[in-house]
C-alpha cells in the first residue's frame, strides 16, 4: 500500500510534467518517487530500477487517485 501523500506528489509532478512537456510522446507508465522527501521523475519504461528510498506510482494509481 502507497501512502496517499506519495500518490498525491507522483500525481503533481505527473500533471507539471505534462504541462512544462506537452512534446514529449510517449505514455509514461507511472512516477519513480522519494517517499521522504517526495521528489521523483516521470518513468517511461513498464520496469524501472528504483533506489532502495523510492517507489513506483503506476499511472493508473495516479489517475484514479485524482478522481
Amino acid at each position: 500500500m502507497i501512502d496517499p501523500a506519495v500518490i498525491r506528489a507522483a500525481g503533481q509532478i505527473y500533471y507539471i510534467h505534462c504541462e512544462v512537456h506537452p512534446e514529449i510522446a510517449g505514455q509514461p507508465s507511472g512516477v519513480a518517487i522519494n517517499r521522504v522527501t517526495h521528489r521523483g521523475k516521470v518513468i517511461f519504461t513498464n520496469q524501472p530500477v528504483l533506489l532502495p528510498q523510492e517507489c513506483f506510482v503506476p499511472l493508473s494509481q495516479i489517475e484514479s487517485h485524482m478522481y
